[in-house]
């Protein structure tokens, strides 16, 4: 049963949003993966350090404003 975007609430703009970005990631990584092929392609350890570097320190970013952003939703006063 699909939901009209008008009517959809905050956590199913969530999940659709989510689901369609981390499909096209995990999409994104299995191109990557394509390149290690060394039959077609010539790298060294250092340029896959590098590259495997970037995409950690990205992650770990993401990671980092969620977990950014339920601290500050645990710090709230309340009666």
């Amino acid at each position: 049963m699909k939901v009209s975007r008008i009517s959809e609430n905050k956590n199913e703009k969530f999940r659709r949003l989510a689901e369609n970005r981390t499909n096209a990631i995990i999409q994104k990584l299995q191109l990557l993966g394509n390149l290690s092929n060394k039959t077609i392609y010539d790298y060294s350890d250092e340029e896959v350090k590098k590259m495997f570097a970037a995409i950690d320190a990205s992650l770990n970013e993401v990671k980092e404003k969620y977990k950014a952003a339920q601290k500050s939703e645990s710090k709230k006063f309340k009666f």
